[in-house]
């Protein structure tokens, strides 16, 4: 049986009215006020209703209660049990929530009930809906500039422990012996017959403990043996298509893919190549591995910004994250450019120009942004020469698409067309004087010393050329301020580290701390704009709203009768009129 609250019907007396003016105003200048406002009416209860029968069945939880209890959790980052302590008795939470009663039925709702909203939440993706919509709300209500945004990934860390690779294996066997066990009794009785050592070996948690504790001079012969035994079990039961449906056992089939040579005899890779998207920890098999970051996930999170120079007095213009992806952390950034310019697209907030760092900057995705009519403001990639200190393409004097003249100012004999491109000739004896000769791209020949190029290397050239003018660097430098919202997002949600697993619960998590940050950020641009004053708090009720419309009509019908004496009656102007709720739910 379904229960859903109509937020938007009024009380016939002001349910809040207890708390004072003062209180009040605290209460919708926070991030409370601005909740109750613009995200508690907008909760898609209506797709969480779906997974719940219209008759049968006890009453659910009040749905706009539970899935705002599922979003305020993560903003705040706290556990169940936090959770339902601050639903109880949190102030805060009840007035974001819309919830003046005192009953157990309004403020109460125990862990199990929290833990299957979550569930379903997740399972129908309504973090992706909510973040849409909510963001889509914000940017509307304070009238934020979408033009310019700037796009950047952060390092997430799920609830896992980072384990080397004789752990990874050894807890691989742990998991088989356990799940067979439960699974195939008699396939574990007939193994433990067969190979007792082995089931003794990594059966019990206990003695799955020992591997911890190996000296670092006998790790590399541990974990050869335990290679062996892992490729024992493999071998063993591959022919049983009902233990090869096991998690576990394809967990071991990976694992010996990935770390194992098994085509002669069983070797361990070296760590080069093993790849990145292998198995991190059993217990998390969607992670990957960034050697510039480390275990876990990544999230692209695309925010908008503006470079316009503020004067004295002038308040910093708001600034909302409009796109946010999870990811693998082996994932390569470069990937996640076009994705995030549809997705923000797909929510009306597309914008006109993207900055980003070095691995967005390829040359593919500058020419599809500029195909989406965006412009892509972002570093290219050193080529290999330049990396080495020798001279690349953009030292050359380049005109329209071709060679015009070297870095010492020697102008081609002649260009001619080559199997992948054009080929620049360079008269040999003007190059056997260059100081420079050790440097240059161009490869030397008896009569010629050409230089091989393409249409993809003239365009990166011009790019390398524009990096180094002022104007590009006064456009890139507002890049950086990307890193403050990480920082926030840390410290404001605890983003980077989380207490789940997974890729989906990751995502979920994640999605949800980046729209809370915005709900603070937006709650703090409302204080600032205000002068960094409370809005004046006033009681919400149909007789003080009826009270002010009738009031209104008085006004209005008497001011053009008397246009002179009714310019100030009770307190009020005549134009504009404005009851105090517009206060209340003004942005």
């Amino acid at each position: 049986m379904i229960r859903i609250r109509d937020n938007k019907q009024l009380s016939l007396f002001d349910p809040w009215g207890y708390l004072g003016p003062k209180r009040r105003a605290l209460l919708d200048a926070s991030w409370a006020g601005l909740f109750k406002t613009h995200c508690l009416p907008m909760l898609p209860v209506d797709i969480l209703a779906a997974c719940y029968h219209k008759t049968h069945g006890c009453p659910t939880k009040e749905l706009y209660t539970a899935l705002g209890c599922v979003i305020l959790q993560q903003i705040h980052d706290l556990t169940d049990l936090e959770t339902v302590q601050a639903l109880a008795f949190d102030v805060q939470w009840h007035y974001a929530l819309d919830l003046p009663g005192e009953s157990d039925t309004d403020k109460y709702l125990c862990e199990r009930s929290l833990r299957n909203t979550r569930r379903r939440a997740m399972d129908n993706k309504l973090d992706e809906t909510l973040f849409s919509q909510i963001t889509r709300a914000l940017v509307k209500a304070f009238d934020v500039d979408v033009q310019k945004q700037r796009l950047d990934s952060v390092h997430i860390q799920s609830n896992m422990r980072r384990l080397g690779r004789l752990r990874i294996l050894s807890q691989c066997i742990h998991a088989f012996l356990k799940n067979l066990k439960r699974q195939r009794p008699e396939l574990f009785t007939a193994l433990e017959k067969d190979l007792p050592e082995l089931v003794e070996r990594y059966f019990a948690q206990k003695a799955l403990s020992c591997f911890s504790m190996i000296k670092p001079s006998d790790s590399q012969r541990k974990l050869g043996e335990t290679a062996q035994d892992l490729v024992a079990l493999v071998e063993r039961f591959g022919g049983d298509t009902e233990v090869g449906s096991l998690k576990s056992y394809a967990a071991l089939c990976r694992v010996m893919g990935e770390q194992l040579d098994a085509s002669g005899p069983v070797k361990v890779k070296p760590p080069k190549e093993v790849p990145s998207d292998s198995l991190q920890n059993p217990s998390d098999p969607e992670a990957g591995y960034s050697g510039h970051k480390g275990q876990g996930y990544q999230a692209q999170v695309m925010e908008t910004y503006s470079d316009k120079e503020l004067e004295e007095g002038e308040i910093k213009p708001l600034r909302l994250a409009t796109h946010v992806a999870v990811e693998s952390a082996h994932v390569h950034d470069s990937h996640a450019l076009v994705p995030a310019i549809e997705s923000a697209r797909e929510k009306g907030l597309g914008p006109e120009s993207v900055s980003a760092d070095t691995p967005y900057g390829c040359d593919e995705n500058v020419r599809k942004a500029a195909d989406l009519g965006v412009t892509l403001i972002a570093p290219a990639s050193p080529g290999l020469g330049e990396k080495k200190g020798r001279l690349g393409l953009a030292d050359f004097t380049i005109r329209e698409k071709r060679v015009a003249a070297c870095p010492r100012g020697y102008a081609p004999v002649d260009t001619k067309n080559g199997k992948n491109g054009l080929r620049a000739r360079f008269d040999a004896t003007l190059c056997a004087g260059c100081p420079a000769r050790e440097q240059c791209p161009a490869k030397p020949g008896k009569r010629w010393h050409t230089l091989s190029y393409d249409a993809k290397a003239i365009r990166l050239a011009k790019r390398r050329i524009f990096e180094k003018t002022e104007e590009f660097r006064d456009q890139y430098r507002w890049r950086a301020g990307v890193e403050a919202m990480f920082s926030e997002l840390d410290r404001r949600t605890g983003a980077k580290h989380l207490r789940v697993r997974g890729l989906g619960a990751v995502r979920f998590c994640v999605v949800l701390k980046v729209l809370g940050m915005n709900i603070f950020r937006a709650a703090r641009y409302r204080k600032a704009r205000n002068g960094g004053k409370t809005a004046p708090g006033g009681p919400d009720s149909y007789f003080w709203r009826l009270f002010w419309v009738v009031k209104e009509r008085i006004v209005s019908r008497r001011a053009k009768i008397f246009p002179g004496r009714m310019k100030n009656w009770i307190g009020i102007r005549i134009s504009p009129i404005e009851p105090p709720w517009s206060t209340h739910f003004a942005t």
